[in-house]
């Protein structure tokens, strides 16, 4: 297990890998929230019930030095322009197993020289908010060996309909991380820009 982050905490991924980081994965979870008491009835009725679907989107916004947003990569873009960054493809219940739900593969070697920040955001595509989700987070893996480097937990709910979750950038030579668990509210993640705008 990588470290978990709290809020505005930064890392070198460099670092915490061990060295010689070239690929990443951005990986998201949650689930939908399940009601719980009620007497025998409700229970029952629950389990025998569908569970709630909740449509979150991870996705990726690629800025340059003068903050200038360069591309987009989410569900209705999963290949950046450039190649350097993949989604794996949109999950729409947060149904599964206690993993990854979605996932941005990054290849930090081919980011164009121009591009300084990634920024790794969440939304719900149809307008549900965090208070319908439960066990959201996100953490970053080293894709040579598979092993997490770091872990961010969204805690709490709440009527937003977005959260940017965290940002990978360059420093002097070097890509860093900062969690950053921002609400905002927006369903796609072009809404997002006034918001991201002030973490970047």
């Amino acid at each position: 297990m990588g470290i978990d982050l709290v809020k505005g905490q930064r890392i070198s991924l460099e670092k915490e890998s061990g060295g010689g980081l070239t690929k990443v994965v951005m990986g998201l979870g949650w689930d939908p929230v399940t009601s719980s008491g009620g007497g025998f009835f409700k229970k029952l009725a629950s389990l025998l019930s569908k569970p709630k679907e909740i449509d979150l989107d991870a996705s990726c916004a690629l800025f340059d030095s003068n903050k200038t947003p360069v591309d987009f990569v989410w569900f209705a873009q999963l290949r950046s322009k450039d190649g350097s960054i993949v989604h794996t493809g949109d999950n729409l219940t947060g149904a599964g197993d206690a993993g990854d739900d979605e996932q941005i593969i990054v290849d930090l070697s081919k980011i164009p020289s121009n591009v300084t920040t990634l920024v790794f955001t969440v939304n719900s595509f149809q307008g549900q908010t965090f208070n319908e989700v439960n066990n959201a987070f996100c953490r970053i893996v080293d894709s040579s060996n598979n092993k997490e480097i770091a872990r961010y937990t969204l805690s709490g709910g709440g009527t937003h309909t977005a959260m940017i979750m965290a940002k990978i950038y360059r420093h002097e030579g070097e890509w860093k991380m900062t969690a950053l668990g921002e609400a905002a509210r927006g369903q796609v993640v072009a809404e997002l820009l006034p918001a991201i705008a002030t973490v970047l």
